[in-house]
């Protein structure tokens, strides 16, 4: 077969296409203003329910667990079940979870639903994005899907810091009850427009439980270390022991899925240099932006002073370009191929942490802070869609649940991680407290996190020299047969 014998599947966008993908899309926005929100509320929770610090972080992080550790098992069910099952399913979870979390006063319940809420998440979000990638064939139709998709979820993190900040004003439960009426309303959409793929029905394979149970395991047990990591110590018995037990059930994950008929991950599809790249870049690309939002938001509030709402206003003009730039990115894939856009994307992000470290005790916003935050709005807005294109191309239909899960779990625990060694980066340096120690160790942590960055970089230049490897046959055509230009755009 030759490549002028290839005919390029075609789509009509029609008004069934935009209003599934609008939920879809809607569903991911929800992630991103939910987390956001409940961020900037933190500090009135805590005087609300008289909690401590090391409480008041698991509103955070019990939400990151559920995500982080259950994101490979939610991306298979959606595989093995019926992705449009999972999806609406975990959706009216989220939704029970919000509104729940919304009315509780126990600190021990309103972590639970954020545990439950991340849980949800981590079914919404891979099925959601396997919908896409199974609906609209890979090339053209796909890269502007999902540039339109991932655009979504970064302006819905962008609003719910402007939404948060207001909302904490009249109360902080609001910002857990905001969500409630989205969700429902994306889930009664839903149910009309999104189609039944039935593939729970058709699908005869059997249920890899034994792998499911240790690479959920790792997952939730990686975070949790982490998480903790700073409070009790990096190299405390705790800490040590849970990295030791993530060690071994991979181990046993790694056997288990050697020997078992069907798999929960099968091992080969990690054999395609495209699609590994794209994991460690997520991890780069989220972990370094975590950590450096953490920090920016450390030093704008508890060194200058600034409120809630005017950090989030400083932080804005970075997700106003995110929702601008973000849609387009499809059609630059489709021109100079994604790992040109990546390797940009890269080096909007080498050159904007460094310039964080001019940081100071009295800064002008629009020559000192302002650069760095449209340098890493820019680095985000090219940087978010491609990964997530590069992540699931050339992957087979009834295994991108897995390759959706796989990028999405790669960056949270990206985000877990880096977070975490920022978080004992500025806690071991504070010194004092004063703020010549403070701004000290601001900018030790903005170097390790310009250090990711460059790792990011890194991983990306790989792409120019390594070509795509294929996961598997593209729609029963080889990668190597195909047309050059498809090749080229998804590379």
């Amino acid at each position: 077969m030759t490549s002028s014998t290839v005919a390029r599947p075609t789509l009509q966008w029609n008004a069934r296409t935009w209003g599934a993908l609008i939920v879809l899309c809607g569903a991911l926005f929800l992630d991103g203003l939910d987390v956001s929100m409940v961020g900037m509320a933190l500090p009135s929770i805590r005087t609300d329910l008289h909690l401590s610090t090391s409480s008041l972080q698991w509103i955070v992080s019990g939400y990151v667990l559920g995500y982080g550790g259950l994101l490979l098992l939610g991306g298979r069910a959606a595989d093995l079940l019926g992705r449009r099952r999972i999806f609406l399913l975990a959706l009216g979870v989220f939704a029970a979870a919000s509104l729940l979390g919304g009315l509780v006063s126990s600190p021990g319940l309103l972590i639970g639903t954020r545990f439950i809420k991340g849980v949800a998440a981590a079914f919404t979000a891979p099925a959601g994005l396997s919908i896409i990638t199974t609906s609209f064939p890979e090339g053209p139709a796909r890269n502007r899907a999902l540039s339109i998709y991932t655009a979504c979820g970064a302006s819905g993190f962008s609003m719910g810091l402007i939404l948060g900040g207001l909302l904490t004003e009249v109360g902080w439960r609001w910002t857990f009850l905001l969500p409630v009426p989205i969700a429902l309303a994306a889930l009664v959409a839903g149910r009309k427009l999104i189609a039944n793929d039935g593939h729970g029905e058709r699908n005869g394979r059997g249920y890899d439980l034994a792998g499911a149970v240790t690479a959920t395991g790792a997952m939730l047990l990686l975070v949790y270390a982490v998480v903790q990591a700073p409070s009790v110590g990096w190299g405390s018995l705790q800490t040590l022991l849970s990295l030791l037990g993530v060690v071994v059930l991979l181990a046993a994950f790694v056997v288990v899925e050697q020997r078992t008929t069907h798999p929960l991950v099968r091992l080969g599809i990690l054999r395609s240099a495209s699609l590994t790249r794209a994991n460690i870049g997520a991890m780069t690309v989220f972990g370094a932006y975590v950590g450096f939002q953490f920090v920016g938001t450390l030093y704008l509030q508890s060194m200058l002073g600034w409120s809630p709402l005017k950090t989030a206003l400083a932080f804005l003009p970075a997700g106003i370009l995110v929702a601008i730039g973000a849609p387009n990115v499809g059609k630059l894939a489709d021109r100079i191929g994604t790992s040109r856009v990546l390797i940009a994307g890269s080096l909007a992000f080498v050159i904007g942490y460094p310039l964080a470290l001019r940081f100071n005790a009295a800064p002008n916003y629009a020559v000192i802070i302002l650069p760095t935050i449209l340098l890493l709005g820019l680095g985000f807005a090219l940087s978010f869609p491609s990964l997530n294109i590069q992540a699931t191309a050339g992957v087979k239909n009834d295994e991108q649940g897995l390759a959706s899960g796989l990028v999405n779990t790669s960056f949270q625990i990206g985000g877990a991680v880096v977070l975490a060694i920022v978080t004992a980066v500025v806690s071991s340096g504070g010194g004092s407290g004063s703020s010549a120690d403070l701004l000290h160790s601001y900018h030790t942590a903005i170097a390790v996190v310009t250090g990711v960055a460059a790792l990011g970089l890194i991983v990306a230049l790989g792409g120019l020299v390594h070509r795509r490897q294929p996961v598997d046959e593209l729609e029963g055509v080889s990668a190597r047969t195909a047309e050059p230009e498809l090749v080229e755009a998804i590379d």
